[in-house]
């Protein structure tokens, strides 16, 4: 099969990743618009992948995996990766994980910086970090050694979150900072997360992104939230909410030209909405640019 070059159809940039312009996730709910769509006429530059989803698959998802690989570069988006546990690193998982890279090809890997359980059992969701300087040494050690065992580096995503280490001893954007630094990973800023944990833990969302290392920024990620009560909660099932578009135009302020996604996980509508919602995105860095 003719695949495209992972270089993508964008310029290198940040630990010489390119930049492959706009994307969305790869949702089974679109499958029947990819495969008679013609290409040319898909609205996107690239997809994403939930990593889990391809993990021993070969069924019908995968095929349509192989169209969209002849005619745009994909990333592997994960969540088990679960840096900040204490248990072991799961190598059979990563094991897997490095194969399917070899097979796909993708731009990058991605996943993100949190713990997804211990002693063995896996929660299945995305468990907030302690934010000490030992968690902090204890990720860092564990995120390089993944990136040696995969041959490459990984780009970490910060999470939302819905409550707060007593312990804590640092703010979430400089454990993200340091923990870049110290393992050389890139970072996958969730512009709809920063939005998220902002209102339930009550920091400034702009104070976060000024505060990152713009030269390590690879991705964003743009979603909706659902409110609940006071708490709002990351489920990705809304367009992106109004209050998250200046914050992407200052994201894109300080960091430049990153490729952007939009994630549609559950109510997923039709792939015409998600390809409004990049058009927002759009005319959003146009007045950035004429700014």
């Amino acid at each position: 099969m003719n695949r495209p070059s992972p270089s993508g159809n964008g310029r290198a940039r940040r630990l010489g990743l390119p930049d492959p312009g706009d994307g969305v996730g790869l949702r089974d709910e679109h499958f029947a618009h990819l495969m008679r769509t013609p290409p040319a006429q898909w609205g996107v530059g690239w997809f994403e992948i939930i990593s889990e989803n391809f993990l021993d698959n070969h069924g019908y998802a995968r095929a349509v995996l192989d169209h969209v690989l002849a005619h745009r570069p994909v990333v592997m988006h994960g969540v088990s990766m679960s840096l900040g546990s204490s248990d072991p690193l799961d190598f059979a998982y990563l094991r897997k994980l490095r194969d399917l890279a070899a097979e796909l090809r993708p731009l990058w890997i991605s996943d993100h910086v949190c713990w997804t359980g211990i002693a063995g059992l896996n929660t299945h969701d995305l468990l907030p970090m302690p934010l000490t300087e030992e968690s902090l040494r204890h990720t860092a050690d564990r995120a390089c050694a993944v990136q040696d065992f995969l041959g490459r580096p990984i780009v970490l995503e910060n999470p939302s979150t819905y409550l707060e280490f007593a312990v804590n001893e640092m703010p979430e954007w400089e454990f993200l900072s340091r923990l870049a630094e110290l393992s050389g990973c890139g970072l996958l800023l969730d512009l709809n997360n920063i939005h998220v944990s902002g209102t339930n833990h009550g920091f400034d969302p702009v104070h976060y992104v000024d505060a990152v290392p713009a030269d390590r920024v690879v991705q964003f990620h743009l979603a909706g939230p659902s409110e609940h009560g006071e708490l709002l909660i990351d489920t990705h099932d809304h367009p992106v909410p109004d209050a998250v578009w200046p914050l992407y135009a200052r994201a894109w302020r300080h960091c430049g030209p990153v490729p952007g996604l939009v994630e549609w996980d559950a109510a997923v509508p039709p792939f015409e909405t998600l390809l409004a919602e990049l058009a927002k995105a759009r005319r959003v860095r146009e007045a950035v640019s004429d700014a």
